[in-house]
């Protein structure tokens, strides 16, 4: 009561200040206080809503039905990269890549000094104005690889050369300097006597020998064997590719497909290249061809002039150029970039002979062929009997259209009979997906639309539904060790419209350590097991699966394929084997390895079979 006769001194001298009808309130008032305040029990009204055993947290597995499925051929113009090389796999047989590329040069090029019509015009009148006879000297196909650049403690050295990528404070070669102190001094981190003079860079007070512009790559996307020769040769192409498509009335880009082979189809003239080859993975660095003259101390031809990144690079037939390129100088075969095309019109690279396994992926989009000539100019200021001289010049031809023709053979006989189970709706034991046109589709809840049973079943629960994974596991009897060609990442979508799902688009993950790591938490990167064998791939797709249950989205088909990338999520244009024309995510054959799974069928391996993964909150 010691409550209610404070607040009655408080309400009375309020009273004393206040109308009459106002004071009548405040009684009312202070008996309603009194009343509460003298009842010592108390109701919590409520409180057993939030009792723990009002919220049930538990997990489920949903079922999932898995089918195999493929297609024929797909489109590969107009892609990042391109692939060449050849590889041997267990499961998914041989796979070999080839290039044609058509080939693009400028408007009206001139070679030398003055264009082939001021040559023929030339008289006594100006001496200057000769017959500059050009003709080609060397001409290379450059053709770079990509290269890894990743510095995560930014100390100056890759991550795959630092003795430990995180620590910025780490001296990877061992000679008593940080890296990062070696790098500000223009000394090499990854050698402990940078100028080799058998004096270790700790002690050592004069490395101005070495040269700290030298770079160190780490090259990506090569697979298998590094060391292994091939034969290498490249073909002129006698096909006209044409840019924009003829039986659409030339409005729009034409596809080309994996299938065009236009070597077997004998499109095919002069052989410009043939020989062994072997990857250098070297920075290219040339020097200075002429000393300057008014430099006394210094000799400019023992300076390098040029360093260009690690790249195939091919040397073709010079006389072939001279006869196709500069001999047609002036004519109309160089009055623009249709003609040339139709002139010539590009080259073929294969490659066989491999004495062990190796797959390439090319940063083709930069690959470029360098032609170098000579030709004769007057020197008005020379001394010399003669005033003619020579001089040199390179000229680019780029590459225009690529098209990547890749062959697959000798699949494994389960592939084609999972392929038959799919014609007759038969759900897969096995999935397997590669880059040749291997994938799959998954039905959530039901296997098909009619049966809607089960999520009809889930939405009357009215489950709070707090995530959601879909797992896929590795068949891992298909592999004997970690170095099997495995795709490192897969990516699950929107079969119907192509479009990644809503999961995806909400996930800002990045991982600047990794060039594949971005989304990492909607997931589907390769995990690994304590032996170290590929294990799972996993997605948390918790808003798809909450939007479906709670009938804002349609319970839609999705499809897995595998990924090059987390972040390339384009489509091109594919062929089934009845000639369906649909649409196929890039990213699925940027990758040229694959991956066997378990499906929702797997027999052998209960714990493994492909299933939905649910953690909720029941009330």
């Amino acid at each position: 009561m010691h409550l209610s006769i404070f607040i009655l001194k408080i309400l009375s001298d309020l009273r004393m200040n206040f109308s009459r009808p106002t004071q009548q309130f405040i009684g009312i008032l202070f008996l309603f206080l009194v009343f509460i305040s003298c009842d010592r029990d108390y109701h919590a009204v409520g409180v057993e809503i939030f009792k723990e055993t009002s919220f049930k947290n538990k997990e489920t597995r949903v079922p999932v039905y898995s089918y195999q499925k493929k297609v024929d051929y797909f489109q590969t113009n107009g892609l990042p990269l391109a692939q060449l090389g050849k590889i041997q796999h267990p499961v998914f047989g041989n796979s070999e890549a080839s290039i044609t590329a058509q080939l693009n040069i400028g408007n009206n090029p001139i070679f030398g000094i003055f264009t082939q019509e001021t040559e023929l015009a030339a008289d006594d009148t100006n001496p200057a104005v000769i017959n500059e006879n050009e003709t080609v000297t060397e001409v290379f196909l450059e053709i770079p690889f990509f290269t890894n650049q990743i510095d995560t403690d930014r100390d100056g050295v890759l991550d795959a050369l630092d003795a430990d990528p995180d620590d910025v404070e780490s001296d990877s070669d061992g000679d008593g300097v940080l890296d990062y102190i070696e790098s500000q001094s223009n000394t090499n981190p990854l050698n402990s006597d940078s100028d080799g003079d058998g004096i270790l860079d700790d002690v050592d007070l004069d490395n101005s020998t070495y040269d700290s512009e030298n770079k160190v790559y780490q090259i990506d996307s090569i697979y298998g064997n590094r060391e292994a020769t091939f034969n290498l040769k490249v073909y002129e192409l006698t096909y006209f590719i044409s840019a924009l498509d003829p039986e659409n009335n030339f409005e729009t880009y034409k596809s080309y497909y994996s299938n065009s082979d236009y070597f077997e189809q004998g499109f095919v003239g002069d052989k410009i290249h043939d020989d062994t080859y072997k990857l250098n993975f070297d920075e290219l660095r040339y020097n200075f061809e002429e000393d300057d003259p008014e430099t006394d101390d210094v000799d400019e031809t023992e300076l390098i002039e040029t360093r260009l990144t690690p790249r195939i690079r091919i040397p073709l037939d010079a006389s072939f150029f001279q006869t196709k390129v500069v001999d047609q100088e002036g004519g109309s075969v160089l009055k623009n970039s249709d003609n040339f095309a139709r002139h010539l019109k590009g080259i073929i690279i294969q490659t066989d002979g491999f004495s062990d396994d190796l797959y390439m992926l090319l940063d083709i989009n930069q690959a470029i062929i360098k032609m170098t000539y000579s030709y004769d100019f007057y020197n008005a200021e020379s001394n010399a009997d003669s005033k003619i001289e020579k001089a040199s010049r390179t000229t680019t031809i780029n590459l225009g259209t690529k098209i990547n023709t890749l062959k697959n053979s000798n699949f494994d006989a389960a592939i084609t009979q999972e392929l038959q189970n799919e014609l007759t709706g038969v759900s897969s034991e096995r999935i397997y997906l590669n880059g040749s046109g291997l994938h799959a589709t998954i039905n959530l809840f039901n296997n098909n639309e009619e049966d809607a049973t089960l999520l009809e079943e889930l939405r009357e629960k009215q489950w709070l539904i707090n995530e959601a994974n879909l797992i896929f596991y590795v068949d891992q009897s298909s592999y004997s060790n970690a170095d099997s060609f495995i795709a490192d990442r897969v990516f699950l979508y929107n079969y119907k419209d192509k479009t990644p799902l809503s999961d995806f688009y909400m996930d800002n993950t990045t991982n600047s350590s990794s060039k594949n790591g971005d989304k990492f938490i909607y997931g589907g990167l390769l995990e690994y097991d304590e032996n170290n064998l590929p294990y799972r791939y996993k997605f948390k797709i918790t808003d798809h699966i909450n939007r479906v249950v709670r009938k804002d989205s349609t319970n839609v088909e999705l499809g897995l394929v595998v990924n090059s990338h987390a972040v390339n999520i384009a489509n091109l244009n594919a062929k089934t084997s009845e000639l369906e024309n649909i649409l196929y995510p890039t990213a699925a054959i940027l990758n040229p390895f694959g991956i066997v799974l378990h499906g929702s069928e797997s027999k052998d391996n209960e714990a493994n079979k492909l299933e939905l993964e649910v953690f909720y909150t029941e009330f």
